[in-house]
């Protein structure tokens, strides 16, 4: 064969090959690749961002935690560590580095070394529009893709989206989120070995991340600040000093997922997926920003005072809680668990009597069913009565909270639950006998007391309070309240009013459980009701009879600022004669001074406060709600097992010891605060009673007999 016959053969071939990878590569971007509207406009998907009414960060909604950032809003220590690591040649090539790609193709070929030679246009397009395949086809359309964006964006654009699209690990994508999931910081706010460090993990996440990895996480760090050193992007001196700063330093660890307030964060999200205003956006890509009612502060000072008075607690109860005197009830609950455990109800049917079995045999198992059972639960929610808007919420213990990863999606004690009410229902009892023609300084036998139903066969005979009376004993309705005298609250709904007015009463208070206009409503048996129902119900006596609906979302702007939603007004109801609700709050202030919720006055002092404890049946439940002049809470502590109760507490299980110092611990907080501006010390409506000689007379005794006589003295 001629040398010219193997140069043609030669040529031949190359042109087949030519021909052959130019065939392969249209074909395979013939496929897969953007359009020239998806390039020019590439969508991200941007996280909702939850605010307080103070501006500070609640939450997010995301598929990706991301929330972009302007390139101006990028450090420029980041962008040098990024450019001096990934991409030293950035300003001057057109997408792809030919020289470095070259290299690592030989690399390849020759001693079988893989080099990555991707830039950070590459990286950016298979960020966008791609995937992480390892294959050749997704190279050429990286490639390919990675021109084009280089031909429609700007340099400072192409490192804005890059900065905006990476992901660092722990569920961060972005540098914002990234600054402040690692570092608790701003971007800006960032040091030097602190954007170099991001950087440094790009590489590998997980692999570098400083709380698993310290070391390995240090030296890839400092391998960035050497690099930031050869590109003369920072001196000696600087590469020194924060080769020297340890990781770590100067950072707050926090746990994304540990808000400070995720049961309200819930419903939040709840509300924007059921809302029609918000129908036509995805709250987990859209990137809304969602401002909210919810206090940071109240909020804070909310938890502080659950936690530090349940620590108390639930030692106190640990304590005198005996599992030994309650072996039958151990068994009951052991083998509820034992259903619910995921291991046995995947089981077959011919396993499950051996799973069972095993169970019951292990002692951490067991250990948990029992903590379990007899963690003290509780429901906090602060609400302004005067516009509505939810302060603060406490959905869930806060030991449960530490103790499971899914909490955040646990049961609302504050929104969920329903229990008895207890005492908490009587000031609605007292304002409506008062309602009739009764005023607070008549008096009414408190002695034992029996009532037959006309429509019922046995007469209702309700239960003694600590504070009820001998027979022929008469007190104030005023000390009735105080005292929470249960066959006070007894004669005033059978004998003054009826169960249907005070019915009617808590419906139009805000009460939207199912009552039942019986007898014992009076005493709260009338009905199971959520905790956040009693606190609007309370907003009737905190404002001149007004009932105002709680609302969470002030209002929600979409990405570009622009407002979807606004909440112009609240939602009032005329639930009470202002005189009526004037009169009961006045008597609900002697509750709080001297009455069943005194040790709300060991914590908060010097403010005008009133309320009413509840406790109901075996001290099954411990209520508190009460109110100052600019605020309204309610509290709730309990099990969530109902046949756990405080009764091994005794009195400590009462309403008065168990739920209100909650209250009084925070609002003393609150009202300590002098940036929370809570200036007002009295009743608003106090001056305008007093002066008002038809609503505060002078006494008038009527004791009204179970025979139905009255004597007048």
């Amino acid at each position: 064969m001629t040398p010219k016959n193997i140069l043609y053969i030669l040529i031949s071939v190359t042109l087949v090959g030519v021909i052959a990878v130019s065939l392969y590569v249209s074909d395979v971007l013939s496929t897969g690749i953007p359009s020239l509207e998806q390039l020019e406009n590439p969508q991200q998907s941007i996280a909702t961002k939850v605010l307080t009414s103070d501006g500070k960060d609640l939450d997010y909604f995301a598929k990706e935690k991301r929330f972009n950032l302007s390139f101006e809003q990028i450090p420029i220590d980041f962008k040098n560590a990024l450019i001096s690591t990934e991409d030293r040649a950035f300003y001057s090539h057109w997408g792809l580095h030919i020289e470095r790609l070259i290299k690592a193709i030989l690399k390849w070929i020759f001693i079988g070394q893989k080099a990555g030679a991707s830039t950070i246009t590459q990286q950016l397009s298979r960020n966008l529009f791609l995937n992480q395949a390892p294959t050749l086809e997704r190279k050429i359309r990286e490639a390919y893709v990675a021109t084009k964006i280089e031909e429609i964006f700007t340099k400072e654009q192409i490192l804005e989206m890059y900065t905006n699209t990476v992901y660092f690990g722990r569920g961060a994508y972005g540098l914002n989120t990234a600054s402040k999931t690692y570092f608790d910081k701003k971007p800006l706010d960032l040091t030097t070995a602190e954007c170099a460090y991001l950087v440094a993990i790009l590489k590998g996440p997980a692999y570098y991340d400083y709380e698993k990895h310290y070391d390995r996480g240090l030296r890839r760090r400092n391998l960035v600040l050497g690099m930031m050193k050869d590109q003369g992007n920072i001196t000696i001196e600087e590469h020194w000093a924060a080769v020297e700063e340890p990781l770590g330093k100067g950072v707050t660890k926090t746990n994304v997922e540990n808000q400070i307030s995720p049961h309200f964060v819930e419903n939040v999200r709840k509300i924007l997926i059921k809302n029609n205003s918000f129908k036509s956006y995805n709250i987990l890509e859209d990137g809304l920003t969602v401002h909210t009612t919810l206090n940071s502060k109240i909020q804070e000072y909310a938890n502080i005072a659950i936690d530090s008075h349940l620590t108390i607690y639930q030692n106190k109860f640990d304590k005198k809680f005996k599992w030994n005197r309650n072996r039958d009830l151990l068994k009951t609950i052991t083998s509820e668990a034992i259903r619910r455990d995921p291991s046995y109800r995947k089981a077959k049917k011919a396993d499950r009597k051996k799973i069972a079995s095993r169970l019951k045999k292990d002692k951490n198992f067991v250990d948990s069913v029992k903590n379990a059972a007899t963690t003290i639960q509780c429901g906090l929610v602060v609400i302004d009565p005067y516009s509505g808007k939810i302060l603060a919420m406490v959905g869930g213990s806060p030991k449960f909270m530490r103790e499971n990863y899914h909490a955040k999606h646990s049961l609302n004690h504050t929104t969920q639950i329903k229990r008895q009410p207890g005492s908490s229902f009587k000031p609605f009892v007292y304002a409506m006998a008062m309602q009739e023609g009764l005023f607070p300084d008549d008096t009414i036998n408190c002695g034992p007391f029996s009532y037959i139903d006309e429509y019922m066969d046995e007469p209702w005979t309700p239960r003694s309070g600590v504070s009820d009376c001998d027979s022929n004993t008469f007190v104030t309705l005023r000390t009735g309240l105080r005292r929470s005298i249960n066959s006070v609250a007894a004669r005033l709904i059978t004998e003054y009013t009826t169960p249907s007015d005070v019915k009617q009463a808590l419906i139009k208070a805000g009460i939207k459980s199912k009552l039942h206009a019986v007898p014992a409503l009076g005493l709260g048996a009338g009905g199971e009701i959520k905790p956040i129902e009693l606190a609007q119900a309370y907003t009737v006596f905190a404002n001149n009879g007004l009932s105002v609906a709680p609302y969470y979302i002030s209002k929600v702007e979409d990405n570009f600022g622009n407002s979807i939603y606004d909440k112009r007004a609240s939602q009032f109801r005329d639930a009470m004669p202002k005189k009526i609700a004037q009169q009961t709050a006045i008597m609900m202030e002697d509750v709080v001074n001297r009455g069943t919720a005194i040790r709300v006055r060991k914590y908060f002092k010097e403010v005008d406060c009133a309320g009413k404890t509840g406790t109901t049946n075996n001290n099954t439940d411990a209520w508190f709600t009460g109110f100052t002049p600019d605020l309204v809470a309610c509290v709730w502590l309990g099990f969530d097992d109902q046949r756990i109760t405080f009764d091994a507490i005794n009195k400590d299980g009462e309403g008065g010891r168990a739920a209100a110092p909650i209250f009084g611990i925070l609002m003393d907080q609150i009202y300590n605060d002098k940036k929370l501006s809570y200036n007002q010390k009295e009743f608003r409506f106090k001056k305008e009673f007093y002066s008002d000689t038809t609503s505060n007379r002078g006494i008038k005794v009527i004791q009204k007999l179970s025979t139905g006589s009255t004597k007048i003295e």
